[in-house]
């Protein structure tokens, strides 16, 4: 009878490290999708033929500094977007877009172009872009 408790105490001792671990590694992934690393799925013909459709793109949430949260302005800010980088931001109409930057104004915006300018909604169209609405700087294409 001794020992039947003692396996039940180690099996329940066990099985909360386990549901511990898991629960850690959760929180850390999902911390990290937050606020460092995420991946979205490109739409669109715009940046055609770097992106196409369908495309997997990495993106790094820190490149240009942090951010509490996904639509407010850089708490931090390390760096800011240098021409030819391909970032995520939201238009100023608030959609998300994955475009160009053509190169700073001013410190506080960009201009944004897609590679595919016959049929590209960017900064021709809304002008340029507060770099604040920037979400991330696209580190792979798979």
């Amino acid at each position: 009878m001794i020992i039947l408790c003692y396996a039940k105490m180690k099996t329940a001792k066990t099985s909360d490290k386990i549901g511990k671990t898991i629960l850690g590694a959760f929180l850390a992934a999902l911390l990290m999708k937050v606020f460092l690393f995420d991946f979205m799925i490109a739409e669109g013909n715009s940046m055609l033929p770097a992106i196409k459709p369908g495309a997997v793109l990495i993106v790094n949430k820190c490149s240009y500094g942090f951010r509490f949260a996904p639509a407010g302005n850089y708490i931090i800010r390390w760096s800011k977007p240098q021409k030819g980088d391909i970032v995520i931001f939201y238009t100023p109409q608030g959609e998300l877009a994955v475009k160009r930057c053509a190169g700073l104004i001013q410190d506080s915006s960009f201009l944004a172009y897609g590679d595919n300018s016959t049929v590209s909604l960017d900064s021709h169209f809304y002008g340029p872009v507060p770099v604040d609405n920037i979400i991330g700087q696209v580190l792979g294409i798979k």
